[in-house]
């Protein structure tokens, strides 16, 4: 059979009679003015060099089909652009951004290229458009490698993400990575109204999923949960920020539960940790654990109780100038008490909590939490000295998740207690004075959790 490319009528034909595509660009409100202090404050930090950074490229799947294109979280946070295969260079001189050019009609790419052409995919965004959108000078992708011509006192690129930038730079910087971070845990007012905005249409899943737990009840089991929360963050936002957990029953003591493909009983707790992120890209990260049934047995209420005790004992914690590992070790310190008091613990509360003891870590092996922005962990390339060792400043946004694990297996636990999971995780950002918890519309309390889910039950 005839290649299509091959046929001239075909050729001739498709290349006139087109009007102008719609590439116009919707960007959150502030955008422009938020990547701009962002360049701003990294120039200040490291002047004098050259910095070069790309958006990435969509991975494969399987053969021919790829992943959903998801830029990288440096690159957004310096430019608020998301095109896959963009560059930004930027030096005391000057700040471009190089963006691929859409295939034009009269071009064979306009037909042949699937993956890009605005026939294929729908209308993109070109150089203009987007440096009229971001108020920034942008240029097309094919002259990146001019531009990077020519000697500089020091060019720093992450490597990785792009291979025609890794190409024409050669070499890469941790240290990039590193600034980036560690400016990035300091959010701006944009940056929290972002989070709280994802925060906001996280309690819509939540309420959502609680209003199916009927349905999940009756055969849809933790996927029909999964897919109802999902289908809120795909419509309020981006999409989910991370793969939810949805973990019912005997599946909630498992951390990365995130196969989300067990039944849901009557009888069961529901930890169900999930996130919207904003087409802005800023994810929330939000954890609660409820009774199906709108009801808790006695041991999951006493199970309950205990982490939500070491849930408000490490909010507290939260406040500028104080250590930021100082929520975790006061929410440890709760749960070793309760599990010592069970009876759970071998040795002492104070040889638990002793760097060389740690058994109650048996049943709480994670953290409790972590910086919050464009990534759900973020800022993961900080010093230890300005993450865990450091001190905490208003503007951080972070995660307070203490929980406590009971596999159905474990046979150091009572029968009653095996198959529980619990955890309660709020998002947070530092204030001037203490915390703001952007998820507190979300109850934590025993009886509202349970009522709560009565209420969206019987909606």
């Amino acid at each position: 059979m005839a290649k299509l490319v091959d046929a001239d009528g075909f050729r001739t034909y498709i290349r006139d009679g087109w009007g102008e595509w719609d590439s116009a660009i919707d960007l959150p409100a502030g955008t422009a003015e938020a990547a701009a202090a962002h360049r701003a404050r990294l120039a200040q930090a490291l002047p004098g060099k050259r910095i070069a950074l790309a958006a990435g490229r969509a991975h494969v799947r399987s053969n021919d089909t790829f992943h959903e294109f998801r830029a990288d979280s440096d690159f957004v946070w310096l430019t608020g652009c998301q095109v896959e295969g963009a560059v930004l260079v930027m030096s005391d001189e000057d700040t471009t951004l190089f963006v691929p050019v859409p295939s034009e009609n009269h071009s064979v790419d306009f037909f042949g290229d699937a993956d890009r052409s605005p026939f294929w995919i729908g209308a993109a965004a070109g150089p203009k458009e987007w440096g009229d959108a971001l108020g920034i000078t942008a240029r097309p992708l094919e002259d990146l490698a001019h531009a990077l011509r020519g000697r500089h006192p020091e060019t720093l690129a992450a490597k990785g993400l792009d291979p025609l930038l890794d190409a024409l730079t050669g070499s890469h910087s941790d240290e990039l990575r590193t600034v980036l971070a560690e400016l990035r845990r300091i959010k701006d007012d944009w940056e929290i109204d972002q989070l709280r905005q994802a925060v906001d249409a996280s309690v819509k899943g939540f309420a959502d999923v609680a209003m199916e737990l009927g349905q999940a009840v009756r055969g849809g089991g933790e996927r029909w949960l999964q897919g109802t929360f999902d289908r809120r963050a795909r419509t309020e936002g981006n999409g989910p920020g991370y793969t939810s957990i949805v973990a019912a029953g005997p599946h909630a003591p498992v951390l990365h539960w995130t196969r989300c493909d067990g039944r849901v009983n009557e009888a069961d707790l529901l930890l169900l940790d999930a996130g919207v992120e904003m087409n802005s890209l800023y994810t929330a990260d939000v954890t609660r654990t409820f009774p199906v049934s709108g009801e808790f047995s006695a041991a999951q209420r006493q199970v309950y109780d205990l982490v939500h005790a070491s849930h408000v004992a490490a909010l507290a914690e939260v406040r500028p100038g104080n250590d930021y590992s100082a929520f975790h070790h006061t929410a440890m310190r709760v749960l070793a008490e309760g599990l010592h008091d069970w009876g759970l613990l071998p040795v002492s509360v104070d040889k638990a909590l002793d760097p060389s003891g740690q058994h109650h870590r048996r049943y709480i092996v994670c953290g409790t939490g972590h910086f919050l922005g464009l990534d759900v962990h973020d800022c993961a390339d900080a010093r230890q000295e300005a993450y865990q060792q450091g001190i905490l400043e208003r503007g951080m946004a972070l995660t307070v998740e203490p929980g406590l694990y009971f596999h159905p297996n474990d046979e150091t636990l009572p029968p009653e207690l095996r198959g529980i999971g619990v955890r309660i995780e709020d998002d947070l950002v530092v204030t001037s004075t203490g915390a703001d918890i952007l998820s507190d519309a979300l109850p934590i309390e025993a009886d509202d959790v349970a009522a709560w889910v009565r209420k969206q039950r019987s909606r």
